[in-house]
C-alpha cells in the first residue's frame, strides 16, 4: 500500500487552465443527486391540479439524446375555475394559459364530462410513451367521444408533458452553467490539486 501526499488548493488559488479543469471535473455537482428536480416536479403537479390533471408519477430522461423527454401517469377531468386559477398562479406563462384555455374550450360542447386516464407504455420516457384514453361520462355510463375531440385532449395533455420536459431541461442547463458550478465549489470549499483535478484523480 502506498500513501501519496500532495498540496491542495482552493478554486481561486488555481490558474485559469486549472480552474477550467476543476469546473469540468465538477460539471454535475448541482444535479448529481436524486432529488435535485423535486421542486420542479412538485410545481408541475400543482399546475396540473389547477387544470384538472392529477399526476401520480412523472418520468423523464435527459438531456440532449434521441428519445429524451418527459411524461406522467395520472388522470384528467374538468376543473371548474381552472383557467383563472392557473393564470393567477403562473401569470407570465402563455403556453400554460393556452393549454388550460383549450382544455376548457374542448370540454364546453361536451358538457364538461370529458375525462382521461394516462399510463406509461414502452421503454422510453417521453410524451409519445403516454397511453391516453379519453372518455365522456354520462349519467350511467362512459363512452368515447368523436375522434377529433379525443385527439385534441390527447395532444393538449402531451403539450403539458413537453412543457414539463422543457422546464426540467432549462433548470438543468442553469445548474450546469459555469457560474453556478463555481458558486457551489466556493460555497463548499472544495479543494483541488494544482492541475485542477480533484484529490484522488491523476
Amino acid at each position: 500500500m502506498q500513501t501519496h501526499c500532495y498540496k491542495t488548493y482552493s478554486f481561486d488559488e488555481l490558474d485559469e487552465d486549472a480552474q477550467q479543469k476543476a469546473v469540468e471535473s465538477c460539471y454535475d455537482i448541482n444535479v448529481d443527486f436524486p432529488d435535485w428536480d423535486d421542486y420542479i416536479q412538485e410545481d408541475a403537479k400543482e399546475i396540473g391540479k389547477l387544470m384538472g390533471i392529477e399526476i401520480e408519477n412523472i418520468y423523464y430522461s435527459g438531456f440532449y439524446s434521441q428519445g429524451d423527454g418527459a411524461m406522467f401517469e395520472g388522470s384528467y377531468a374538468y376543473q371548474k375555475g381552472g383557467v383563472k386559477a392557473l393564470k393567477e398562479y403562473a401569470p407570465q406563462d402563455t403556453e400554460l394559459h393556452r393549454i388550460s384555455t383549450r382544455l376548457q374550450a374542448v370540454q364546453r360542447p361536451h358538457f364538461y364530462q370529458l375525462t382521461a386516464t394516462i399510463k406509461h407504455r414502452g421503454h422510453y420516457y417521453h410524451d409519445g410513451c403516454a397511453e391516453i384514453d379519453v372518455l365522456q361520462e354520462t349519467t350511467d355510463d362512459f363512452w368515447h367521444p368523436d375522434y377529433d375531440t379525443q385527439e385534441e385532449i390527447i395532444e393538449l395533455l402531451r403539450d403539458f408533458m413537453r412543457w414539463i420536459y422543457r422546464t426540467l431541461e432549462k433548470d438543468y442547463e442553469y445548474h450546469t452553467e459555469r457560474e453556478q458550478i463555481e458558486e457551489t465549489i466556493r460555497m463548499n470549499d472544495i479543494q483541488f490539486k494544482e492541475n485542477g483535478n480533484l484529490p484522488g484523480c491523476r
